[in-house]
């Protein structure tokens, strides 16, 4: 797969490749347009809940944002969803129920990675439910005019949130394993409202496996 992605990323001339070693990263500016974000944010504050984290990983204050389970199947979403992964060059059936999220002023996500841990209890479980999460995409739906940047420490660089740009890594090294250095965070917002939505895709078909079609 991550051959495949790259391939489809590397060969579209609106997709930045980021320049760094140790990770494989794209941005793509002005990928959805305003019209789209606004109909994801308004479905976004229509269902958002406290943010929660797998069972066994709960930390106070970790993850203070709110967010949501989007439906695929609502016209508006399996559009924008196909669109993505098109782009990426992966069957959306490979692509966990995108989620919505929202952070307020001070709410934040600490740094954690978007594969799973092994070691964890909730992988026995993700294991059978297509696997490991393998590339990550998000998209910012607005302008934060302070804080709420997705950082990277141990790569040492930031991404500001600004409208209709689409954010994209592989989580597994070249060798095929989680890259540890994949690590990100969601800083805390300082002024104004944060709003994304995020997609996983996984090793094998998450649709299939889940039941979820």
């Amino acid at each position: 797969m991550g051959r495949k992605v790259t391939r489809a990323l590397n060969s579209n001339p609106m997709v930045e490749m980021v320049d760094i070693p140790d990770i494989q990263l794209y941005v793509y500016r002005g990928f959805l347009p305003e019209a789209d974000c606004q109909i994801l944010i308004d479905k976004i504050d229509e269902k958002a809940e406290p943010s929660s984290l797998y069972k066994g990983t709960e930390q106070e204050g970790f993850r203070t944002s709110y967010s949501c389970h989007l439906n695929r199947w609502e016209s508006d979403i399996d559009r924008i969803e196909k669109r993505i992964s098109a782009l990426m060059g992966i069957d959306n059936d490979y692509a966990e129920t995108m989620q919505g999220q929202r952070y307020q002023i001070g709410q934040e996500f600490k740094a954690h990675h978007d594969f799973f841990h092994p070691a964890q209890d909730y992988w026995k479980q993700e294991e059978l439910r297509g696997g490991q999460r393998s590339w990550t995409a998000m998209i910012f739906l607005n302008n934060v005019p302070a804080g709420g940047a997705t950082e990277f420490p141990h790569l040492k660089i930031g991404v500001r949130p600004e409208r209709g740009t689409l954010l994209m890594w592989n989580n597994m090294a070249v060798d095929g394993k989680p890259n540890y250095k994949s690590l990100h965070s969601g800083t805390p917002v300082v002024e104004g409202t944060k709003y994304i939505i995020t997609k996983w895709y996984r090793q094998n078909n998450w649709v299939k496996l889940t039941g979820s079609g």
